[in-house]
């Protein structure tokens, strides 16, 4: 072959290699992509917020903020937003990256778990502002993300996951009362009748309408009791008309509670009691009655402020709380005193 007519040949090699490379190259590296560096969700997206959109595992939960700034959660009986929980998953949004590029293989990111699980930011209109769909966790950490339909998935710095159940999202708090506030509390007893206990301010001494002769009311024992009620937290709500509820309800102890500013609250905590296993019937043809365990342990609260929103919520739903609060509260006077200190020995006169 002649030098010319291979170098001509040669030259056309290089161009159809040169074709063939950037017709079945490899996708761009990440960092050449735009959204890579970029925050996942911009700040300024997210400061519009007036609702958070989330689905996943066939649910959807609506979370709604409210004209005096706080959320709510309309598909669980309208009950507050855990703003704490909201504002961390709000946070990492606003401040993870996208770190990379994973892939535009459409095989390899149906494999990357994001099903129908989606963050939707939206404004007051239900128009949608952002949204992405959020894959499975990456062994190194971070989550899978995607945007709309787009055959392109990246890797963003993002820590949570989607919670798409409504309850989930509700501030589980009934009450939320500073010990320090409190100046009253009466507490009833099957013997003895009610006791009620009160201070001056908070940094007075407790005192009791029925002092012991010997005894004082002990602070720590008293801060525990307005610790557990104060800070109530339900675990459970039901159908107000619940039976057990309403049996919960008629053999509840009502404790009145009183803060300095003079708002009352009424809490009443009680149970369904357990039914013991009656005697074996002495006719064979009749079945043995089941014995049945005591029920969950209810909360029902009201409070002397019209507009207290526990007042309300009280007529939605009934509220289930852990046992202890029930269990743990005292059984009898006794049990709020302790023996009070003896009295110093009079001063000796002087010579």
């Amino acid at each position: 072959m002649k030098l010319k007519t291979l170098a001509i040949a040669v030259a056309v090699l290089a161009v159809l290699s040169a074709a063939a490379f950037w017709a079945n190259r490899a996708p761009s590296p990440a960092g050449a992509d735009p959204r890579v560096g970029n925050p996942l969700a911009d700040s300024a997206v997210v400061a519009k917020a007036a609702q958070l959109r989330l689905s996943g595992g066939g649910r959807t939960v609506l979370l709604a903020k409210q004209a005096d700034g706080s959320w709510q959660v309309p598909g669980y009986f309208g009950l507050p937003a855990d703003f704490s929980k909201l504002s961390g998953f709000v946070g990492d949004l606003a401040s993870a990256k996208i770190t990379r590029l994973v892939t535009v293989n459409p095989g390899r990111i149906a494999r990357l778990g994001f099903d129908d699980n989606k963050v939707e930011i939206l404004d007051g209109t239900g128009g949608v502002l952002w949204a992405a769909g959020i894959g499975k966790a990456a062994d190194a950490g971070g989550r899978f993300v995607r945007f709309g339909e787009e055959s392109r998935a990246y890797l963003a710095s993002l820590n949570d996951s989607i919670e798409s159940d409504p309850k989930a999202w509700a501030d589980t708090t009934l009450l939320s009362l500073k010990a320090d506030d409190i100046g009253s509390i009466q507490i009833p007893f099957a013997d003895g009748g009610p006791l009620t206990l009160s201070r001056k301010a908070k940094d007075a001494p407790w005192t009791a309408d029925r002092m012991p002769a010997g005894q004082r009311v002990s602070a720590d024992k008293v801060s525990t009791l307005l610790g557990s009620l104060g800070g109530l937290r339900f675990s459970d709500t039901g159908d107000p008309k619940d039976p057990q509820a309403a049996a919960a309800r008629q053999r509840a102890r009502v404790i009145a509670v009183t803060t300095f500013d003079g708002t009352a609250y009424s809490i009443a905590l009680g149970r369904k009691p357990d039914e013991k296993k009656p005697a074996i019937p002495t006719d064979k043809s009749v079945p043995p009655a089941e014995a049945a365990p005591a029920g969950p342990v209810y909360a029902f609260i009201s409070s002397s402020e019209a507009k207290a929103p526990v007042n309300g919520w009280m007529q939605k739903r009934s509220f289930q709380v852990d046992e202890y609060i029930l269990t743990g509260l005292p059984q009898k006077p006794d049990d709020l005193f302790e023996a009070a200190p003896a009295a110093a020995p009079p001063d000796k006169p002087k010579p």
